[in-house]
């Protein structure tokens, strides 16, 4: 006897300790059949700088549908759990922490801060581990990897060393994107523009006699100080003549050289701009064809230093522009303030504006390892495992990517990262994986990029550099990585060029890209706009099993998806209507087989058989394709109309019945097709198909563990599905028809049903009896009509409701006419497809017979309605 399931679900109650008892079970780790294909995942390691966002959730609720189908499949999987240590954004929480308290980090010194963070990171990781558990995420925890752990500090060592002894890496004083707050570098990748309210400020800048004025115009007066130039383009006849001679920089009234050069656009603006080298890309690359002098004029916080003179010097960068301009302005050489909207960067992780500024830092030449990356995508290089995108468009934006890329400057100045493994010693240098030996070397201050050891991620963790470890052999290339379109430039790019270098394979075969969470009027989620969703809340509403279908049905590759607490309720509503149908079944399973003797099944048997073999050939073929939410809506339909709606009803007129061999029958068809459902949906829906999985009869062990569905082509018959389908559009027009005219089913009216397949349907007459009440029941060929009847034409079919004194002639005549324009419509978008050669030429062979087949029926059901509005007119 089978344990009944509780009366209501309760997605509390069924997700309670069941995490706990999978993982206690190991059913989470590789089979360790080395028969079996393996399959590999990493997770994209989150920051250990706070609580997992929906987003996460999204993410994480993909990679774990992929894994748990795969295991299903018996591929011997490996989902390898991680964290990200998150540099600039977990040094600032730190620091942010420390200074609630009144502690600045300079205060504890490097070792003590670092002893700070470590705290931090094992306080985030364990709140991580908590919601994953909630999410519950298959990956196996034997094997997690946190960036900044020896095994990983090992493989970004030698990464380093070997860049830098190929060339690929150098160090070099260059114009970097700085963040003030954070005082470090960040890369170009790592800067976001925001359009702002700015101006031009347009001053003069006279010679010391006063024949010479050039005005130039600049968005940031407060670099002045760090002017060596002043630059005329040399085909420029209004300049032309200057150039060679001085101007005076203002307040300063220091000399600087007017200089020729193709960078003054005579175009643009007055065709005079000033020369900052410090403090521009393009005049840095001015300075040095002129071999200019290249003063920083700011400290690393954004204040002004002592070049600016005593007045400004400490001041904030934007205090120090207003003052500038009202000196200028005071001096009488300020000519005009004109406002513009332009585009200005932003840390993408404080927020505050970046300062281009000129500093000495490390850098990865990428040109060799972007052409060797392009090559191989483009399969140009004689390979052929190459990454597949998913959607494809992605791939293109990779390659873009990849052809523009710049050199990527790969030193922060922080304490918390990978301590980059160079030593100085006076104007020596040593680059290596320990320090050198001998007195006075230093290591050097700066730490790594946080994505230089991401950048690693897909082989690092599978113990390379040891190219023996056993997991690096058996898992690597991994097979999927899942990831936001938002991180392809940071991430995905950089995985793919270093794994290339390295390991010389593509770090994964597929990349499904996703999009971003929205809210309900498809915005952004984000602090400021107070319109986040915590998961964990959503799931103490609705359970994690309905969060994880409204993420996976909502999910098509590179699409957005927008939050619904109408479509969590959905969700919910479906979990509970399987439920019901589990209770309703294992209630009445007592006597039922585990096999099905499909000698013994009726047609209402066979058909819905057929139909689940249908679903799990077209799901399984979604799933393969990542189109989570078709495979959802499939399984959807099936279950709830077809499954639910229909064969569980179709049922009862056995199951009410006095015949316990067909009962025995039937129950056995329910116990195979719920046991399937519930395989297919548990890559979805983990807790609570475990929940009905362990009480059903015949069923053993774990569902995580149990075999994925497969097609069984034995219980295919396309006749038992033709038939029931017309006995389902049959029951389904007589309930149409009768509340078209207010007449409920407990009223007993007479049916007429004309049809070619009379013998099947006296077959079942017990069933259309059952679900339409007839006064009288005929199923003839030709039937003799009445005036007053309603008309119905579906498929196989005519059926006629003889409704004297209910029916209104001109109304069914109107009801009639709009049937048959619709059949016409449907008639000439057909025919059109046909009479397309392109179309009937190239589509595969099956399409185009279907659309032939759709010609046939359409015009039959046309000349049904047509003859039948003709008799009515009569």
């Amino acid at each position: 006897m089978t344990t009944e399931l509780p009366t209501k679900y309760n997605p509390t109650q069924t997700e309670q300790g069941r995490y706990a008892k999978w993982l206690e079970q190991g059913v989470f780790k590789p089979s360790g059949d080395k028969k079996a294909h393996p399959y590999s995942i990493v997770i994209p390691p989150p920051n250990v700088t706070g609580k997992l966002h929906l987003g996460h959730a999204w993410d994480t609720t993909l990679q774990d549908i992929i894994i748990r189908q795969k295991r299903m499949q018996g591929f011997d999987t490996l989902w390898l759990p991680g964290m990200d240590h998150a540099g600039i954004a977990t040094q600032a929480k730190v620091a942010a922490r420390l200074a609630e308290q009144g502690i600045l980090p300079q205060d504890l010194g490097r070792e003590k801060f670092l002893e700070k963070a470590w705290e931090w990171k094992d306080e985030y990781a364990e709140t991580i581990h908590q919601q994953w558990a909630k999410m519950g995420i298959s990956v196996d925890y034997d094997r997690e990897r946190f960036t900044l752990d020896e095994g990983l500090n090992e493989a970004v060592r030698t990464v380093f060393v070997k860049l830098y002894e190929k060339g690929w890496i150098y160090q070099g004083e260059k114009i970097i994107n700085w963040d003030p707050k954070a005082m470090t570098a960040l890369s170009d990748i790592e800067v976001i523009h925001k359009d702002v309210e700015g101006a031009f400020y347009h001053v003069n800048y006279a010679s010391a006699d006063g024949e010479i004025v050039l005005e130039v115009a600049t968005t940031r007066p407060e670099t002045f100080f760090g002017d060596t130039a002043v630059a005329v383009n040399p085909a420029d006849e209004r300049y032309a003549k200057y150039i060679g001679k001085t101007v005076i920089l203002p307040i300063l009234n220091k000399a600087i050289p007017i200089v020729g050069d193709e960078h003054a656009d005579m175009e643009k603006g007055t065709g005079v701009v000033k020369i900052t080298p410090a403090h521009d890309p393009n005049d840095f690359l001015v300075g040095q064809r002129h071999n200019l002098p290249m003063p920083n004029v700011m400290n690393a916080d954004g204040t002004m230093n002592e070049l600016c003179g005593d007045e400004y010097n400490g001041l904030d960068r934007f205090e120090a522009r207003k003052k500038v301009v009202a000196e200028f302005e005071r001096l009488g050489i300020l000519v005009k303030v004109e406002p513009i909207h332009h585009e200005v960067g932003h840390s993408e992780r404080t927020g505050v504006i970046v300062e281009p500024r000129l500093s000495k830092q490390w850098f990865v030449k990428m040109s060799g390892l972007a052409k060797n990356a392009i090559a191989h995508q483009r399969k140009e290089d004689g390979t052929d495992d190459a990454v597949t995108f998913y959607p494809p468009r992605f791939g293109d934006a990779y390659l873009q990517w990849m052809e523009n890329v710049h050199d990527w400057v790969i030193s922060r100045q922080l304490w918390w990262g990978h301590q980059i493994p160079a030593w100085y010693r006076g104007e020596e240098v040593y680059v290596g994986m320990e320090a050198p030996e001998g007195e006075g070397w230093k290591q050097e201050e700066d730490v790594l990029d946080t994505w230089f050891s991401s950048a690693l991620w897909p082989f690092s963790t599978m113990g390379w550099p040891d190219e023996n470890s056993e997991d690096f052999k058996r898992y690597y290339p991994t097979s999927t990585l899942v990831t936001g379109y938002d991180i392809i430039p940071f991430w995905v790019a950089r995985m793919i060029f270093q794994g290339l270098e390295f390991t010389g394979k593509s770090p994964f075969e597929r990349a499904l890209i996703h999009g971003l969470i929205r809210d309900e009027e498809g915005r952004k989620m984000s602090k400021s706009l107070g319109n986040g969703i915590d998961p964990m809340d959503v799931i103490e509403k609705y359970g994690t099993d309905a969060l994880r279908w409204f993420l996976s049905n909502g999910s098509a590759p590179g699409q957005d998806v927008r939050f619904s607490y109408d479509k969590m309720d959905a969700a919910w509503n479906f979990i509970n209507k399987i439920w019901n149908v589990s209770r309703y079944i294992l209630m009445n399973s007592e006597g039922a087989s585990s096999e099905i003797d499909y000698a013994k099944t009726n047609v209402t048997d066979r058909w819905i058989l057929t139909r689940l073999n249908d679903t799990i050939a077209r799901v399984t073929e979604q799933m393969d394709k990542f189109e989570f939410g078709v495979a959802g809506h499939i399984l959807y339909n099936f279950i709830w109309d077809e499954f639910a709606n229909w064969y569980l009803e179709l049922t009862k007129e056995v199951m009410f019945g006095d015949n316990e061999d067909e009962k025995n029958v039937t129950r056995s068809v329910l116990l195979y097709v719920l046991d399937n459902v519930l395989r297919l949906l548990h890559p979805i829906m983990p807790f609570f198909t475990e929940e009905i999985f362990e009480k059903m009869p015949n069923t053993t062990g774990s569902i995580v563990v149990a075999d994925y569905p497969i097609v069984r082509p034995e219980f295919d018959d396309e006749k038992a599905t033709e038939g029931v389908q017309l006995l389902i559009d049959i029951i389904t027009s007589v309930r149409n028809s009768r509340a078209e005219v207010n007449t409920p089913l407990s009223k007993k009216v007479p049916i007429l049903i004309k049809t070619d397949k009379t013998g099947f349907l006296n077959s079942v007459k017990n069933y259309i009896t059952r679900f339409t009440n007839p006064s009288e029941l005929t199923i003839a060929q030709e039937v003799k009509l009445t005036e007053e009847a309603m008309s119905a034409v579906i498929t196989g079919a005519e059926i006629y409701l003889p409704l004297a004194g209910l029916i209104n002639i001109d109304e069914e005549i109107e009801r009639l006419a709009k049937e048959l324009a619709k059949w016409q419509k449907e008639l000439d978008l057909v025919n059109k497809k046909l009479a397309n050669e392109k179309f009937v030429t190239n589509a595969k062979a099956d399409v185009v017979d279907a659309e032939r087949a759709k010609l046939v029926d359409y015009q039959e059901k046309f000349d049904a309605v047509e003859k039948r509005l003709s008799e009515l007119k009569k």
